[in-house]
């Protein structure tokens, strides 16, 4: 995808994310952020754009450096946050195999790659919900982008 076109999506999906917020700040287990979230998102090329939502900037800072991690530990390793240290854990793998020590690693739900219509490849990651919520969010936003 040419650069501008990505950027124009991009915003797109940021603007999508930013509807969602409410929906998923209103469910208590997920409100410990107090609407502060973020997001981050490699593409292919190593390019990075972020976006963060919230008024409390040193508690957004946070969840934009667990977003950081979470999409960079995706563009390195190609899988989803959680499934990546399950394997590793597993023996499937060596922590040599993509470089990132164990003591690096995030641990948690919230990173992914993101394959577009187009066939764009991004490596995303949301934080500020529980993990599983981090990874629907995403999703629900591509999904209505996609419609």
């Amino acid at each position: 995808m040419a650069g501008q076109s990505l950027n124009v999506l991009i915003e797109e999906f940021f603007s999508t994310l930013e509807k969602l917020i409410p929906e998923f700040s209103a469910n208590p287990q997920d409100a410990f952020a107090d609407g502060n979230v973020a997001v981050c998102v490699l593409d292919e090329a190593g390019n990075v754009y972020g976006k963060i939502w919230g008024t409390d900037k040193v508690k957004s800072r946070q969840f934009f450096k667990n977003a950081w991690i979470k999409a960079s530990q995706v563009w390195i390793t190609g899988m989803k946050t959680g499934e990546y240290e399950q394997k590793l854990y597993n023996g499937e793998f060596g922590e040599e195999r993509f470089g990132i020590s164990m003591p690096d690693l995030i641990g948690w739900e919230g990173g992914q790659p993101i394959v577009l219509a187009d066939g764009t490849l991004l490596s995303v990651g949301f934080s500020g919900f529980r993990g599983f919520n981090d990874l629907e969010i995403v999703k629900m936003a591509i999904a209505i982008m996609d419609k």
